[in-house]
């Protein structure tokens, strides 16, 4: 398996990995996110989207090398907001929200009982950690670990091509 080859597996199995944690720690264990971690999760559909631009387009290296690299630039992003978010979570600096909400049910004709059945999620406050680290740290350590790996492999697949 070449440099470029590895690069794009991470880039599409790392996003998918670490949205499909998140949206199993929501629906099956009843975290709901808050609105740093709705932003943490878009840089992850970008990346999902570039890595499969990437996967299609492979034939061609230098745009696969390109899309890969873009992925890479998202998932790095989503690790920066997971550090910035661990960080308000932790204490360490106030952020930009202290709380937001996240939809769970009502209808858009009653939109009173909408808001009332809404789960209040604070930003600021881990609701799940594994040793000490919340899974905005955990999303933060493996994001900018698999955006460090993806561009060491294309600049590896780079000088040997």
């Amino acid at each position: 398996m070449t440099a470029l080859s590895r690069a794009r597996l991470i880039a599409i199995l790392a996003p998918v990995a670490l949205l499909g944690g998140a949206l199993i720690s929501q629906y099956v264990f009843g975290l709901h996110p808050c609105e740093m971690c709705m932003w943490q999760r878009w840089p992850h559909l970008a990346a999902i989207a570039l890595a499969l631009l990437a996967i299609v387009t492979r034939g061609k290296p230098s745009t696969s090398a390109a899309l890969t690299a873009l992925a890479a630039i998202a998932i790095g992003v989503s690790g920066g907001i997971g550090a910035f978010h661990a960080g308000v979570e932790y204490g360490w600096w106030t952020g930009l929200t202290a709380c937001s909400t996240t939809p769970v049910g009502g209808s858009a004709a009653d939109i009173l009982d909408s808001i009332m059945a809404t789960p209040l999620t604070r930003c600021d406050v881990a609701p799940w950690s594994l040793f000490g680290i919340s899974l905005a740290g955990f999303n933060a350590l493996l994001s900018l670990a698999a955006a460090i790996a993806i561009l060491a492999l294309l600049a590896k697949a780079r000088r040997s091509a």
